[in-house]
């Protein structure tokens, strides 16, 4: 199974760009691919307003994507930090793919993230025989 660097925005329409970098990870996992994305993780734990922690974050995701098989570039718009990101794949001679934004949101990826965030509130977990990819 290849592990998968999902790279797409994050900054500017956070909501948005959360909900998107969850259908992209969706769609590769149909695709039969481990995602990683560090974007959905690492905002968590660091405060992406504070320049040093947002630097913080891209260097911690830059050493996971060095572990990776493929970076993909989901949708058509690149951000600062995904540059970043691009240029290391780069530079590491990781493959990259591009990925549309209209291929992603194509299937259910979108709906059934959207489903699944409305079915539970943030404070309930699954239940133990439930199988839930984020």
């Amino acid at each position: 199974m290849k592990l998968v660097y999902i790279c797409s925005p994050y900054a500017g329409d956070i909501e948005s760009n959360v909900r998107f970098a969850k259908a992209a990870c969706r769609y590769a996992a149909d695709q039969g691919c481990a995602p990683v994305a560090i974007h959905l993780m690492y905002p968590r734990i660091l405060d992406d307003s504070i320049p040093a922690q947002r630097e913080i974050g891209i260097r911690m995701g830059l050493r996971v994507l060095a572990s990776c098989d493929e970076l993909w570039i989901c949708g058509s718009r690149i951000s600062h930090g995904m540059s970043c990101e691009i240029a290391e794949a780069e530079r590491l001679g990781i493959p990259i793919r591009n990925i549309s934004a209209e291929l992603i949101q194509g299937g259910r990826h979108m709906k059934s993230y959207d489903s699944i965030e409305r079915a539970l509130m943030p404070e309930e977990a699954p239940s133990p025989g439930m199988k839930l990819l984020l």
